[in-house]
């Protein structure tokens, strides 16, 4: 999305976020408030007379915008869809949605105002957000949380499940498509601009480990979520004489990025994380040097895939919300909602809509495929749901503005790399 990222956007104020995530004042056992409903199922938080409550922590007004709206109407088409259907054990599924505008502050305290009311979360955007809470998570709340955002310092919680590969072990994809298809070779200067935060730090390391195994160098330059013009960037990789560009942050500064590098006649690829573009980047100035140039690792096919299933997918989103563009940010978080969905219709054939008779039903699931070309595996919560990336290229006259250059595999660094290790 793209799936779905993040950068930390004032590391002073996450330490705050984070001291003060690790004090909440409720302390749970996980049984407590827990009741037989009709049926003999068990349920708890976030169910409340006949309907489960579920939250999604989204961005519709800071740097993921784009990526928030399509994730969240995804994920409400899936629930009307769901509740057409006769809903999970009899309840009907309601989304409560709040948006934090890539805020950390925002971000926390949505969390704390959500937290009791929910059964667990269909997303929230924002690696470093998701990090500020995990002790609670873990520690005491235990709710399912399935993230837009693939830092590989979520993983090893058995309640926080990064959907699709981290994003050390995607750059380790896009570096190696670098090499393979675009002519880097063993001796090379690469450069990769990356946010500042677990993000951005998180794909850094994959490059750098792909780097080392290839014999290439890694030419940093760390940037801010505020910083849209990326000249000064340019310049400074265009003067180390890089071969190639990786780029670890938003979309704007992706377009940025590549339009200022052809404007120069600096025509190096460039390829970003899944966070990193979005198809609207199409209408702009930039648009031409995006098809040119610009590539995009992504953890399953893009919306526009000749599947069954993403054929369906279009036709009831287009029918749901005519008005707006179709990318993949509607791929990741309709696959997460999917996923949660399975969980719930699992915990419910167990007779067990508890907290954590949910996260026990997901981390039953080691095969999920919803039509999309990779097949996520939940069991293992110290690796991400799988290792395989998806290499796309933007494309106007396709529908979502991407296409496929590459299908999905996962590169021999990745394959042999654990994350943490």
């Amino acid at each position: 999305m793209i799936r779905t990222h993040g950068a930390r956007a004032a590391a002073g104020a996450l330490a705050a976020l984070l001291v003060l995530a690790g004090c909440s004042s409720k302390a749970k056992d996980s049984d407590d408030g827990d009741k037989a409903a009709a049926g003999g199922v068990r349920t708890g938080d976030g169910i409340s007379g006949k309907t489960i409550t579920l939250g999604a922590l989204t961005d519709m007004t800071g740097v993921y915008a784009t990526l928030g709206k399509s994730v969240t109407q995804a994920q409400q088409l899936y629930v009307k869809q769901l509740n057409a259907a006769g809903g999970v054990c009899g309840y009907k599924v309601d989304l409560a949605v709040r948006d934090h505008g890539y805020d950390p502050q925002k971000a926390v305290s949505g969390y704390t105002e959500l937290e009791p009311k929910v059964l667990g979360f269909t997303q929230f955007i924002g690696s470093p957000f998701v990090a500020a809470v995990k002790q609670r998570i873990d520690g005491q709340d235990k709710g399912l949380v399935l993230p837009q955002a693939w830092s590989s310092a979520l993983l090893g919680s058995p309640y926080i499940r990064v959907i699709g590969s981290t994003y050390d072990i995607e750059t380790m994809n896009a570096v190696d498509f670098l090499i393979k298809e675009k002519g880097v070779k063993k001796g090379d200067r690469i450069g990769h601009v990356y946010f500042e935060g677990d993000y951005g730090e998180s794909a850094l390391v994959g490059s750098k480990h792909i780097a080392k195994q290839s014999g290439l160098t890694v030419v940093e330059q760390k940037i801010k979520p505020t910083d849209n013009d990326m000249t000064a960037q340019v310049t400074a990789l265009k003067q180390a004489g890089v071969k190639a560009i990786v780029i670890s942050a938003g979309p704007r500064q992706a377009a940025s990025l590549v339009g200022v590098a052809a404007a120069s006649g600096f025509a190096v690829p460039v390829i970003g994380n899944n966070s990193a573009f979005a198809p609207q980047l199409l209408a702009t100035q930039a648009g031409p040097a995006l098809m040119k140039n610009y590539y995009v690792a992504s953890p399953s096919l893009p919306i526009g895939a000749d599947t069954p299933q993403a054929k369906k997918l279009v036709a009831d989103y287009r029918a749901a919300y005519p008005k707006d563009a179709l990318d993949n940010g509607i791929v990741a978080g309709w696959t997460a909602v999917s996923a949660f969905g399975e969980a719930l219709k699992k915990a419910c054939a167990s007779k067990d809509l508890t907290r954590e008779g949910v996260d026990k039903a997901l981390l039953s699931i080691d095969s999920y495929d919803i039509g999309f070309g990779v097949a996520q595996d939940f069991t293992d919560p110290t690796s991400p749901s799988s290792h395989e990336s998806v290499i796309l290229q933007p494309d106007k006259n396709v529908t979502g503005g991407m296409r496929v250059v590459r299908e999905a595999g996962a590169s021999e660094a990745a394959e042999g790399y654990t994350p943490g290790a």
